[in-house]
């Protein structure tokens, strides 16, 4: 008789396989065109990659293969399902150029995370340098609820935006920006990032009274903010 050992690791990877689930989803329903669900199905994928980590931490069961799994997981459901998603919703209309714009968020995405993975020391991180493939994937797809209408899709104004951020997303995946990770749930966690502790209980209020429509709007100041703050240390070095 075979006896199978359960592991605490068993727990964080069933979470990274939702993770995956959600995103192989959304490219389906992208495929019967029904963009909003195939959207929704990215943000909870992002959910379940946020739990995975949580879980492996409290649980003390990160390994190396869950690093590899996680990121296998990430370029099916941040990779591929927004770069198809937008793909089918908008940039089919430029043809080849189409094809090639929205495939940058998979390639980039997938360099971001083979550099992530060659350069991890450990398993808890300070700090992601360049953009996180998740917060990439959320900003477009809530991008996308936010401004897309069934039968009506982008106006004129906001389509003229998505090139342009599709550009810049994939840009930033492949930067040196440094972008803070989430603080560990306890008083230690709060007391070495109070601000980001803050912000994210500022940010999970706002959600709560808005019904979720500041979702595209706080990952924008995650994202600008990133940005200015790499400019300021530039600056700072310049001067001295």
């Amino acid at each position: 008789m075979i006896k199978y050992r359960f592991t605490p690791s068993v727990i964080p990877n069933l979470f990274t396989a939702m993770n995956m689930f959600c995103g192989f989803l959304s490219i389906i329903n992208t495929s019967q065109q029904k963009y909003y669900y195939a959207a929704w199905l990215i943000i909870i994928a992002a959910i379940f990659d946020m739990f995975d980590g949580l879980v492996a931490r409290l649980t003390n069961s990160a390994s190396e293969f869950g690093v590899e799994l996680d990121s296998l997981s990430d370029i099916v459901s941040f990779g591929t399902a927004p770069a198809f998603l937008i793909y089918s919703a908008y940039l089919i209309q430029y043809d080849v150029w189409g094809v090639l714009i929205s495939s940058l968020l998979l390639i980039a995405g997938g360099f971001r995370l083979a550099r992530f993975n060659v350069q991890l020391v450990g398993f808890d991180k300070k700090f992601f340098r360049g953009l996180p493939i998740p917060t990439a994937a959320i900003i477009l797809t809530s991008f996308m609820l936010t401004f897309y209408k069934d039968g009506e899709g982008f106006s004129q104004f906001y389509a003229q935006l998505i090139i342009p951020l599709v550009i810049l997303l994939s840009i930033l995946m492949v930067s040196k920006i440094k972008y803070d990770t989430l603080p560990t749930l306890s008083i230690s966690g709060f007391k070495e990032k109070p601000a980001t502790s803050i912000f994210l209980v500022l940010a999970f209020i706002t959600m709560l009274i808005t019904k979720g429509k500041a979702l595209f709007y706080i990952f924008v100041f995650i994202l600008v903010f990133g940005i200015f703050r790499h400019v300021y240390n530039l600056s700072k070095q310049w001067i001295k």
